[in-house]
Order: C-alpha cells, then sequence, then structure tokens
C-alpha cells in the first residue's frame, strides 16, 4: 500500500491490487475511510468522515491532484 501523501493527520493512499480501478486515492484517519477518484475529483466512498472533513479532502485531492496522478501512474505504469 504505497503512501502518496500525508498531512494534517491524514494518509493518502493506494492499494497495489487496484491497477484495473480509474486512478483514485484512500485517505484514512481515526479509524474513517474514504476514497476519491483523481482524474475527474469526485467522492467514491466515505465510511466516517463528516461532510465538512469531505469537504476538506475534496480541496485537498484537487490541490494535490497532479502529485497523485503521478503517483499513480508511477506505481501502476502508464496504461494503468
Amino acid at each position: 500500500m504505497p503512501t502518496a501523501l500525508r498531512i494534517q493527520g491524514y494518509r493518502f493512499y493506494f492499494y497495489s491490487h487496484e491497477a484495473n480501478e480509474p486512478p483514485h486515492v484512500h485517505i484514512d484517519k481515526d479509524g474513517a475511510s474514504a476514497k476519491f477518484w483523481i482524474e475527474q475529483i469526485g467522492l467514491a466512498r466515505n465510511i466516517g468522515f463528516s461532510a465538512r472533513e469531505l469537504n476538506g479532502l475534496h480541496r485537498l485531492v484537487r490541490k494535490h491532484q497532479a502529485e497523485f496522478l503521478e503517483a499513480w501512474h508511477d506505481h501502476f505504469g502508464s496504461d494503468s
């Protein structure tokens, strides 16, 4: 599970076995978990984050989108 970023107590990471899905990032903090698509940024799922936290996570994903996409393609290859 490569970690792409740690910021504000959040861990942004990928699962190595999910190369068949569109680029996305998982986010965990304090027992809560979310998954965001990163090409066209959007929430894929949420377990435990409040609406306010999700808005902040959306902003962080948008801010670091290029970094996440680069890390995704570095890890899975550019054809993923």
